[in-house]
């Protein structure tokens, strides 16, 4: 894998190979999020899905934490509420449901589940930062090239763990079963795996895109107001009821997400008129010391 650089001296662009560390470090992202979505999909079978999606919403403050120590996030009262509110969106979606302990489950097994969830959370939590970290400490510029190498590594080294993970547990045997039981058909079973795959990758480039642009943190925050906005085209789409809870989860997510905006806005702007001031300074010139 290559990437070009920029040259701004008209000549040939150099073609760059990419780093062994850089290269390192993707693959430990890959591995980190394979073993964080086989702690996802362990914990979702021993959970209540009210459960289970309460800790999965604690993944934007792991985010904002490892964000803190890894990246130097600077924090806002307004990045701060953000992050409180959307915390708080999801944890109220979480708890519309019932979060008793399925029937014919040993609390072994649903405290497996609990501490598997939490560790997904915090894995998921840390991918991103880690992400920006290893943009910051690449030795070449980073490009969106170059993020594509990295992106490439780091799926590729995921879709591995999983491969083996199902090759192991013999979960390939189970794929035609569960399309011959698919309600809507076996070719449409199919059609949904390669779009969820596809539409997946679409989402991850986006995560890593807002990164590039960005912040980990702002990263955090587009993933998270997806669960309301999930909910309310799941009324639209599918005719669920539009409980009151869902209205209040995505007012605050509304709320959050514009609050940090908000913030981002008054410290450009801030930051503008900074720059202005300093230039509309006059230039005093005095060739006498005394002066």
């Amino acid at each position: 894998m290559h990437n070009r650089s920029t040259n701004t001296d008209n000549k040939k662009p150099k073609i760059v190979s990419i780093e062994p560390r850089l290269f390192f470090a993707a693959t430990i992202i890959g591995a980190l999020t394979g073993l964080g979505c086989f702690l996802y999909s362990y914990a979702s079978a021993r959970l209540p899905v009210s459960t289970s999606s309460l800790i999965a919403s604690t993944q934007l403050a792991f985010c904002a934490v490892f964000a803190f120590f890894l990246v130097k996030q600077k924090f806002t009262a307004y990045s701060v509420n953000s992050v409180v509110l959307l915390i708080v969106a999801a944890g109220i979606l979480a708890m519309r449901g019932s979060g008793d302990r399925p029937a014919g489950e040993s609390t072994k097994q649903y405290s497996m589940g609990f501490l598997m969830m939490s560790i997904s959370s915090a894995l998921n939590g840390s991918i991103l930062p880690l992400t920006e970290l290893v943009y910051k400490k690449a030795k070449h510029a980073i490009t969106y090239s170059l993020i594509l190498e990295i992106q490439l590594v780091a799926c590729l080294f995921a879709t591995l763990f999983s491969l083996i993970g199902m090759i192991v547990n013999h979960d390939f045997k189970e794929i035609s079963r569960e399309a011959q039981q698919f309600g809507l058909g076996e070719t449409s079973y199919y059609v949904v795996l390669v779009a969820s795959a596809i539409i997946s990758q679409v989402y991850y480039l986006g995560a890593v895109g807002v990164i590039f642009s960005a912040s980990s943190l702002l990263s955090g925050i587009m993933i998270s107001i997806l669960l309301p906005v999930t909910e309310v085209l799941a009324v639209i789409f599918y005719k669920e009821n539009f409980q009151a809870e869902k209205g209040v989860s995505l007012l605050l997510s509304l709320w959050g997400f514009v609050s940090y905006f908000y913030g981002e806005f008054k410290q450009a702007k801030k930051m503008k008129r900074v720059t202005i001031t300093e230039t509309e300074l006059p230039q005093y010139h005095c060739d006498d010391p005394n002066q």
